[in-house]
């Protein structure tokens, strides 16, 4: 049974606290290209009145969360601490990448693991090939547009139909690339094929010249946990040799994952 989610609580909600959504959102208005920022920046960014943007900042700064020099605010290094503490909580992380860099040993490629989140994937685990596919930088933390990855697209085809339709009514499909597929009707087409093969691929949608292959990862008792991809450059890899070579080595590594998922 694929992963089910528990239903989330409206902002409006007497249980929803606006103090911390406001916290977190100052937080992750950081960005690679807003490393170091004023509170004019932070406060537009976010959407907020400067009085409450500076309250957030402060504060932030008081738990070490965000370092201050004059008029410039940035993260710490404290903030990995939230990201470090998820990734402890994943079960068997060291195995995960352990099968991920064996794939990278075996075909030269990029190998990823991810895990859904809202309309997008993040990235929990990867083995980086030497060659750098995408126009941006991948890590641990990355998150991409679910529509545009294939990732994305295999664990969005093996969600429950009610969860799917929730999330494709949050899906925005538009053009990264000449590629990108911006029909609904083809895109749920596309998700039911994916479906039906039990793997994905995304051919140079998000960027020019990638191309990637994903399959499903379960637990033993089948319930879906994430997705594991390898990443390819276009030009020297066709799909005929994702399928036909790729393919095969990513569902050993897809099985050796789930016996470890008891």
């Amino acid at each position: 049974m694929p992963m089910k989610q528990d239903k989330k609580i409206s902002s409006d909600s007497p249980d929803f606290v606006a103090s911390l959504a406001g916290g977190l959102s100052v937080l992750l208005t950081f960005d690679e290209n807003h490393s170091t920022m004023t509170l004019s920046e932070v406060a537009e960014r976010t959407n907020m009145d400067r009085a409450k943007a500076r309250r957030y900042l402060l504060t932030l700064h008081a738990l070490g969360y965000v370092h201050k020099d004059k008029r410039q605010f940035k993260l710490s290094p404290k903030t990995l601490s939230l990201g470090a503490s998820y990734l402890s909580s994943v079960h068997h992380h060291d195995i995960i990448q352990f099968y991920l860099e064996r794939v990278t040993e075996q075909t030269g490629e990029s190998c990823s693991f991810a895990v859904l989140d809202a309309d997008e994937v993040v990235y929990i685990a990867r083995s980086a090939a030497q060659h750098r596919l995408l126009s941006i930088a991948i890590s641990i933390g990355t998150r991409l547009p679910v529509a545009y990855t294939s990732m994305g697209r295999i664990i969005l085809a093996n969600l429950p139909q009610e969860e799917l339709e929730a999330q494709l009514s949050n899906i925005e499909l538009s053009a990264h690339t000449p590629n990108s597929i911006t029909d609904p009707k083809i895109f749920a087409q596309m998700l039911k094929d994916a479906k039906k093969q039990q793997y994905a691929v995304v051919d140079q949608e998000l960027d020019s010249g990638l191309r990637s292959l994903a399959l499903p990862v379960y637990k033993s008792n089948n319930e879906l946990i994430g997705a594991i991809n390898i990443s390819t450059n276009a030009m020297r890899i066709s799909q005929d040799v994702l399928i036909e070579t790729f393919l095969p080595l990513l569902r050993d590594c897809a099985e050796k994952i789930q016996t470890y998922y008891i």
